[in-house]
């Protein structure tokens, strides 16, 4: 078995679902925006009712949330599943999903969502892409690097897309402070490795939000093992994280458990987003983890990429073949839609 990529066009129906968080009323506009935006693009827009629903930190119960994104994952008329954005409790929502009848179509988005995104393509063989929440794209332009994720979800199989870093990045949220461009891109972006020397690797890009994903570990949406070897031929990977709300500590925890689990065998390398929380515990910085992780896993490892909560981010495909390269403080990542 091999990587399936959904194939994205302009005249693709979107199913707009919230598997994690919806929308209070106040909030509406943000996704009627982004809906408008869609449709002047060219795409048809199904936004499901669970958009408009918010309690008790979900959009509504498991079943309900899960019984409407089977019923687009489904549906032959939906070309690509964009949820409004992230939230806290979407792994609720995986016992009940029905993955053997998953049919191929991009689901894009970050944070919670990232939980879907790599359920599915670790259990499907699905592609699935990692960037841009659709509520981030109602401003009248984007920069450059959000962008990219038209270009990225049209790729076809066989071909490849090139990103490069962005110039600038966002330090805070002014939602109250909105621009023509939604995001506030004030500060000089700067990948970066541990080593302090150019990097340049080559493998399968697997990640998402380290807060969520990490609770996949030991369940059935989580074998990274099996999705080597039956999905990847046991090529090396490639893991990228942002880190939303850990701690330095809780981090070096995450990490090491993944570690225990396997999650780390073959991979060549691991890209850290920028975060806004990589706050010390004592003096233990979290250069002092990325550095340990470096030492133990014998790999390269980048950091302050554009991935995560400091928007914008690359678009990166779960399952794809990837370069990336860290050079000067900027950096470039080519992906292959390749078996």
């Amino acid at each position: 078995m091999t990587i399936v990529y959904p194939v994205l066009t302009s005249q693709t129906t979107i199913g707009v679902t919230a598997p994690s968080s919806g929308l209070y009323k106040e909030e509406y506009t943000l996704l009627e925006r982004a809906i408008e935006n869609m449709e002047y693009k060219g795409f048809k827009v199904k936004v499901g009712d669970t958009s408009w629903m918010q309690y008790k930190a979900k959009s509504a119960p498991a079943k309900t949330r899960a019984f409407e994104l089977n019923s687009m994952l489904q549906d032959d008329s939906i070309g690509f599943i964009f949820p409004p954005w992230g939230g806290e409790l979407l792994i609720e929502i995986l016992e009940h999903l029905d993955f053997e009848n998953v049919k191929p179509k991009w689901i894009l988005g970050y944070s919670d969502t990232s939980v879907l995104l790599l359920a599915i393509t670790l259990k499907t063989g699905i592609a699935t892409a990692h960037g841009t929440n659709i509520v981030d794209l109602r401003g009248r332009f984007s920069d450059p690097t959000t962008a990219m994720w038209e270009k990225v979800l049209t790729t076809k199989k066989g071909e490849e897309v090139v990103q490069y870093s962005s110039e600038k990045y966002q330090l805070e949220w002014q939602h109250n402070n909105e621009s023509d461009y939604v995001f506030h891109l004030t500060e000089n972006t700067k990948w970066k490795t541990i080593s302090n020397s150019p990097m340049y690797v080559k493998g399968r890009l697997l990640g998402g939000c380290i807060d969520v994903i990490r609770h996949l570990i030991g369940t059935p949406f989580g074998n990274v093992r099996a999705f080597q070897k039956q999905f990847i031929n046991n090529e090396p990977i490639i893991w990228y994280f942002e880190n939303c709300e850990l701690h330095t500590t809780d981090l070096r925890r995450t990490l090491v458990q993944m570690k225990l689990a396997g999650w780390f065998d073959h991979t060549s390398a691991i890209l850290f987003g920028r975060s806004p929380v990589n706050r010390s515990i004592e003096d233990y910085h979290v250069i002092d983890v990325y550095m340990e992780l470096a030492e133990e896993l014998e790999i390269p490892i980048g950091y302050d990429i554009d991935c995560g909560h400091l928007p914008p981010q690359i678009t990166f495909v779960n399952g794809a073949f990837a370069e990336v390269r860290i050079y000067n403080n900027a950096g470039m990542v080519t992906q292959r839609f390749i078996d």
